[in-house]
């Protein structure tokens, strides 16, 4: 069920996982890891076949012509690729793909096997969750773990989250009963907004991610479309007077936020309710 295209020697990689669907509000979770595919320059190592994984009248293939005569037919996908990164102490395995729709445990297995294969010592995952937020304030970004260690190396915090899951929940109870530990990042992206990809929540898991794991990134791209996207969507907002005072409320709120002091600011357990809550919300809709 996997196809291996390539070898390639990692030094204490980090794997990153992505998913379209269920846990990619905004296409921000599956635009960050693409970036970060391509800034470094990663080479694709594995596959793992859709045929086994995947009611194809929900997700369906896409048919594209290529030269403008070639039919050609596109499965969804869930690829690694592997980023050698000179001058930084490891390296990345990144998997990109689209949330299955059955056979999860086999599915999270051949992640996990592909992860051994290569030696990987720490997961990361990116998530994106719809929320009251404004889109003129910096993105709010949720990191949690199970593991005691990783939470307090990574200053994340413990989920206590307990309801309906996607795959990403599904990954991290088979990377940890495989003894490797992993995390999640959320972001937050406006409910408000029919826009993907988000760049700015890409933009922030992006900077999230390589801070925690101790590597660099490119992200002028990340940064010029941020700043065209903050322009549009001002530009939206201000020509709709309803969702403009919205705007100006939630923009209080998080001002409101940023001013207490450290010690009134809410718990690790209160930030994570935000993603609890969209976690339940998407298992009832």
């Amino acid at each position: 069920m996997i196809t291996h295209h390539s070898t390639v020697g990692l030094r204490n990689p980090v794997l990153i996982a992505a998913f379209r669907g269920w846990n990619d509000a905004g296409d921000a979770a599956t635009f960050a890891a693409l970036h970060l595919s391509r800034v470094w320059s990663a080479t694709k190592v594995a596959s793992i076949d859709p045929e086994e994984f995947y009611d194809f009248q929900a997700v369906r293939p896409q048919v594209e012509l290529v030269d403008g005569e070639t039919r050609q037919i596109t499965w969804p996908a869930n690829e690694f690729s592997a980023a050698v990164l000179p001058g930084a102490e490891r390296d990345v395995l990144l998997l990109v793909g689209t949330e299955p729709n059955i056979r999860w445990k086999t599915f999270s297995n051949l992640v996990v096997d592909v992860a051994k294969r290569h030696n990987v010592h720490l997961v990361i995952t990116f998530g994106a969750l719809l929320a009251d937020v404004p889109h003129s304030r910096p993105v709010h970004i949720t990191g949690t773990a199970v593991d005691r260690e990783l939470i307090q190396r990574l200053n994340l915090v413990r989920s206590r989250y307990e309801g309906p899951t996607g795959i990403v929940g599904v990954l991290h109870d088979a990377f940890g009963s495989a003894g490797i530990p992993s995390a999640s990042l959320w972001a937050a992206v406006p409910h408000y907004l029919a826009v993907s990809p988000n760049p700015k929540a890409a933009l922030a898991l992006v900077e999230k991610a390589t801070d925690l794991i101790g590597v660099g990134a490119e992200i002028d791209d990340l940064v010029s479309a941020t700043s065209i996207y903050e322009e549009r969507v001002s530009e939206i907002v201000a020509a709709d007077d309803d969702v403009q005072a919205y705007v100006k409320l939630l923009e209080e709120r998080s001002d409101e936020r940023e001013q207490l002091d450290p010690d009134d600011l809410p718990s690790g357990d209160a930030l994570a309710a935000e993603l609890e809550r969209y976690l339940r919300d998407q298992g009832n809709a």
